[in-house]
């Protein structure tokens, strides 16, 4: 039974519509990198899974049950955390509070704060910190930890490397792989096509709201996935489409 799964999901910003008839499965310990030009569809997908943005059909299914009319804070509860572009942190708390105000919703796990400060260790030296006052890559940081105090068992991973320098961007990365090893189930956005197919096991590319290319990582090229990402041919008839 696959961990995550949605059926034909479409949801919409008023009269216009964001995602058509979605559909993929993930199954616990998979990472499913989301990617595609700006507007194809990839946050606004999250949004729906996360309970943040209510889907107009479709369904969300987690663990094999539709959560399709839950609210966002019961699916964390139930194990679905996201990150949301922009991270969204409390800018007037600390980096210690911030992580801790999450906690307090958590679900029994491995994550609490001395584990979360474990896999991301820049965060120990700012904890007294206020969260607006951090850098771009300090603060992606603190949001990814922030969402791993819930204990999740699905992290939703909303452009990851928006906005932040290479450096940043590596860091954060090397923070994560620790979380990865550790077996977690992760959908990632993320612009860098590279680093997506490197870190991520299956690939979806989504064009104007539809998943045309989906499938393992490994059989993916960064040529291929390109051509789908720009709508310039249909994927190979050996592709995945919804």
């Amino acid at each position: 039974m696959s961990l995550l799964a949605v059926e034909q999901l479409d949801a919409r910003h008023g009269l216009l519509q964001a995602v058509r008839g979605v559909s993929f499965a993930l199954a616990e310990g998979e990472i499913l990198a989301l990617v595609g030009a700006n507007g194809a569809g990839k946050t606004t997908l999250l949004r729906s899974i996360s309970g943040a943005h209510r889907i107009s059909a479709g369904r969300v299914l987690f663990d094999g049950a539709d959560i399709s009319a839950v609210r966002a804070s019961a699916r964390v509860r139930m194990g679905i955390a996201l990150v949301p572009e922009g991270r969204r942190l409390f800018a007037g708390m600390t980096v210690e509070e911030n992580l801790t105000v999450a906690g307090e919703t958590r679900r029994r796990g491995h994550w609490n704060l001395e584990t979360v400060l474990e896999a991301f260790p820049m965060l120990r030296p700012l904890l007294r910190r206020r969260s607006g006052d951090l850098s771009g890559g300090q603060q992606q940081a603190a949001a990814i930890g922030r969402a791993l105090m819930t204990n999740p068992r699905v992290l939703l991973l909303d452009e990851v490397s928006l906005g932040l320098s290479p450096v940043a961007v590596n860091m954060v990365y090397e923070s994560l792989q620790g979380v990865i090893a550790g077996g977690a189930t992760i959908v990632l956005v993320e612009q860098d096509l590279s680093r997506a197919l490197r870190i991520a096991t299956r690939v979806a590319c989504m064009l104007e709201g539809r998943i045309v290319l989906e499938g393992k990582a490994s059989d993916m090229t960064r040529e291929r996935v390109t051509e789908a990402y720009f709508g310039l041919r249909r994927p190979d008839a050996g592709s995945a489409v919804s």
